[in-house]
């Protein structure tokens, strides 16, 4: 029998499958919808499948009293300091840039917020095309002045950055591939807490929207339970008590694009990308 915490998490991850759903839905009149999480996942729960059966679904699959409140709701004082004067950037390119990094060399990317510095150590052997797609763009100012647009909570537990849109919508005007999903530390479904991966377009239920990375990047503050279908490119080597900042201020009510900013004010206003 499923326990009361198992039930809480699997409630949760069906509220978050029905939310990708509807922005999925959008992202068909858009076409430029960049999400976190597989919309083919809300499938997958519905039919209620082996991979989540023993959390134990009930009858419909309707949430209950026994699902948390929603945790959007809340408004916590905003603890982050003013953002550096500037605006983000329009540009746009064509085609994914040439590989230019060093593959047998380490990458670190230091993200200066106005919650605090971020630093993730890249793995350019296991995902070179991101890793060089990140050293182009942040070597073109390309992730300055650009706020971190949706916090989730409740099962799944990321922080998502690199839209300088802010919407969920944007990106740098090219795709690149899907890499290291076989990666060893995706055990169990599970992003560890630290990791740092790629948003995507990529639909389980359809089997279309691989290799559509873009700008967009998560960054798991929490163990979170996800399919192995996010180029995972990075771990969080320094600033884990800014991120547990940032998520202890909680989220705000879905907007119009089901975005659930986050109540701190997460600006990047610079992004480095150095050979290590």
């Amino acid at each position: 029998m499923a326990t009361r915490d198992q039930r809480r998490r699997q409630l949760a991850r069906e509220k978050f499958a029905r939310q990708q759903q509807r922005r999925a839905e959008r992202h068909g009149r858009t076409r430029r919808r960049t999400t976190v999480l597989v919309v083919g996942l809300a499938a997958v729960l519905a039919a209620g499948a082996a991979v989540y059966a023993s959390v134990g679904l009930s009858g419909d699959g309707r949430e209950d009293a026994a699902a948390p409140a929603p945790s959007a709701t809340s408004r916590a004082p905003d603890p982050c300091r003013k953002a550096a004067p500037g605006k983000p950037g329009t540009r746009q390119w064509t085609k994914e840039p040439a590989l230019s990094v060093d593959r047998s060399a380490g990458y670190t990317m230091e993200l200066r917020t106005t919650c605090g510095d971020i630093e993730v150590a890249l793995d350019t052997a296991k995902a070179p095309h991101t890793v060089n797609s990140f050293n182009f763009l942040a070597g073109r100012g390309y992730f300055d002045h650009t706020r971190c647009h949706r916090l989730t909570e409740g099962g799944i537990f990321v922080l998502q950055c690199g839209d300088p849109r802010g919407t969920g919508e944007g990106g740098p005007g090219y795709t690149i591939p899907d890499e290291n999903l076989k990666d060893s530390r995706l055990k169990g479904g599970v992003y560890p807490a630290g990791t740092v991966a790629m948003a995507n377009r990529y639909q389980a239920g359809t089997g279309k929207g691989r290799d559509t990375g873009g700008s967009q990047f998560f960054l798991v503050y929490r163990d979170s339970q996800l399919p192995p279908d996010y180029t995972p490119f990075g771990r969080i080597t320094g600033g884990t008590d800014v991120l547990k900042k940032i998520a202890d201020a909680g989220a705000a009510p879905p907007d119009g694009n089901d975005n659930t900013a986050p109540n701190a004010t997460v600006v990047i206003d610079k992004a480095v990308v150095r050979k290590s």
